[in-house]
Formats: C-alpha cells, sequence, structure tokens
C-alpha cells in the first residue's frame, strides 16, 4: 500500500488551532473589556472632602483643632479684622463698656462675673456670623481663627478666660462622642445652653496686643472660612 503524506493534514491542523486561539483571545477581549466597564460604572465616586479638622485623640469636647486639613480646589472666604459694634449709648463714647451689646445685656449692666473683652467678645462673633452669612455661609464653616486681644483698664495682662468663655457660645460647644450640647457659662453664672449650637473647631490663635485700632476696643477676630462642596464666593 502506498505511503499517504501527512503534510498538508499537518497545515490544516495547525491552521485550525490558530483560529481557535484567535477566536478564543478574542472572546476574552471582549470579555474582559464589558467586565472592566461594569466595574468602573460601578465603583462609587470618593467623598469630595473640602476640610477636615485634626483633633487631639481622647477628648470629647476640644476647643480648637490641631489644624485643618482643606481638599484641592476649595473655595476659601477669609474675613478682615473685626471687632465690636458700639451699641451702648449710655458709655461715652471710645470707652471699652461703649461696646457691649445692649440688646443683650440691658442698659449696659454685665451680670456677675461677666467681663467686658467677654461681652465684647460675644458682640464681635455676632459680626463675624453676619459677614458670612452674606457670603452664604455659617458658623460651621469657619476652618482657622486669628484673635487679638488689648487688656482692659486697670489690668496688666489680656482676658484669655472671658474670651474663651464668650468663643465657647459660638464654637466648639457640642461633644463629639455623643452629639450633645456643652453647657456654657456666661460670667460665674451656671452653666447653660450655648447662644449658637455649633461643632465647628477650627484652628486658633488667641494673644495679646498693644492696642487695637479702634478706641475702647478690647477684641479683633479675623476668621477663614471654606464653602461647602458644590458652592462657592457670591
Amino acid at each position: 500500500m502506498p505511503h499517504r503524506p501527512t503534510l498538508p493534514r499537518q497545515k490544516t491542523s495547525r491552521l485550525a488551532r490558530r483560529r481557535a486561539v484567535a477566536a478564543g483571545a478574542a472572546v476574552l477581549v471582549l470579555a474582559a473589556g464589558c467586565s472592566t466597564g461594569g466595574a468602573a460604572a460601578a465603583a462609587p465616586a470618593p467623598p469630595e472632602v473640602v476640610s477636615q479638622a485634626v483633633l487631639e485623640p481622647g477628648q470629647d469636647n476640644p476647643m480648637i483643632a490641631q489644624g485643618v486639613a482643606l481638599g484641592a480646589g476649595a473655595a476659601l472666604y477669609k474675613t478682615s479684622g473685626l471687632g465690636p459694634t458700639q451699641l451702648n449709648a449710655a458709655a461715652a463714647d471710645g470707652t471699652p463698656e461703649s461696646f457691649i451689646d445692649t440688646d443683650q445685656f440691658t442698659g449696659g449692666r454685665l451680670p456677675a462675673g461677666v467681663t467686658i473683652t467677654e461681652a465684647q467678645g460675644m458682640n464681635v462673633l455676632r459680626n463675624i456670623r453676619e459677614n458670612l452669612e452674606a457670603q452664604g455661609l455659617t458658623l460651621e464653616n469657619v476652618t482657622t481663627m486669628r484673635v487679638f486681644l488689648d487688656n482692659a483698664p486697670g489690668s496688666d495682662r489680656a482676658d484669655y478666660a472671658g474670651w474663651n468663655r464668650a468663643y465657647r457660645q459660638f464654637f466648639a460647644n457640642t461633644n463629639l462622642a455623643s452629639g450633645d450640647t456643652e453647657l456654657v457659662p456666661l460670667g460665674t453664672a451656671a452653666p447653660a445652653a450655648p447662644l449658637v449650637r455649633n461643632p465647628a473647631r477650627p484652628s486658633r490663635f488667641a494673644l495679646e496686643v498693644q492696642s487695637l485700632p479702634v478706641a475702647g476696643w478690647l477684641v479683633e477676630v479675623e476668621v477663614d472660612a471654606v464653602f461647602p462642596a458644590g458652592s462657592g464666593p457670591r
């Protein structure tokens, strides 16, 4: 019997294998493309970080942040230095007492333990709040605060304790662990609900200066605030 050549059969077999491999590769590429596209569509977008306070660990009610991290592209707003508004017509112009808010303290008379710096501090922080609200912001959006204090007449040191009581009326007055409102003293009165509930803890410095630009001012404050995600300057 004559010997049959095997070369054509080998060529056909190799061609078939190449076609099969190519077809399988195309299917794998198509499947991989579909799988990748589906995963990308299903993956949630990372949350946009606007600002995040860095707080001392283990404290439920810290007064200030150690620092504040700002997200990329965060829209910032900076106030000028603001002082108290002269609201007490019963006191002489340019005296610290003329900057007592008589809507809060009738006749400009301060309750027991409330210092003139404390009263002016609350006056200033109301002005800060109004300045922010005019730009669509709130006190909760404040990230940084700079405070300048002059010592009251007859004293040889700035009243940091009075300023801190005023500050707590508007900032850092919620418990971070429970979310409950923290009570705040006004002067030597028993602690009570703050004037404004606000969980924000900005980074902050406070220092004593020799004088402030307006006669009678004991407190001047400027703040930085960050617009919420999706909003910006008006």
